[in-house]
């Protein structure tokens, strides 16, 4: 286990800091699809940025997460990867409760 992930392990013991984390999963989400996305195409931050007409700051930008993206900007992003865009919901999962 590297040290990153026994630091994420021993800080999620603290309910305030695993409250936290778990609301910046989504974001996080999109960022690491949109790099996941462009590696598998196979592609720089540069051909991305080309073949989507965003700057290749802006591409930067959305995979480091300090940039959220429009809806839009997702699919020019997909249609450059040459992908399909896809948002969907995920139930949650309840605990059941004993009655």
């Amino acid at each position: 286990m590297s040290d990153l992930q026994e630091l994420t392990n021993e800080l999620m013991q603290d309910p305030d800091f695993k409250k936290e984390y778990e609301a910046l999963q989504p974001e996080m989400n999109i960022t690491r699809a949109i790099l996941d996305a462009r590696i598998r195409a196979g592609m720089t931050q540069m051909e991305l940025a080309e073949k989507s007409g965003i700057s290749q700051a802006d591409i930067c930008r959305l995979e480091k997460g300090t940039r959220n993206p429009s809806i839009a900007l997702l699919k020019r992003l997909a249609e450059a990867m040459d992908s399909t865009l896809r948002i969907e919901f995920v139930p949650k999962k309840y605990k059941q409760r004993n009655t």
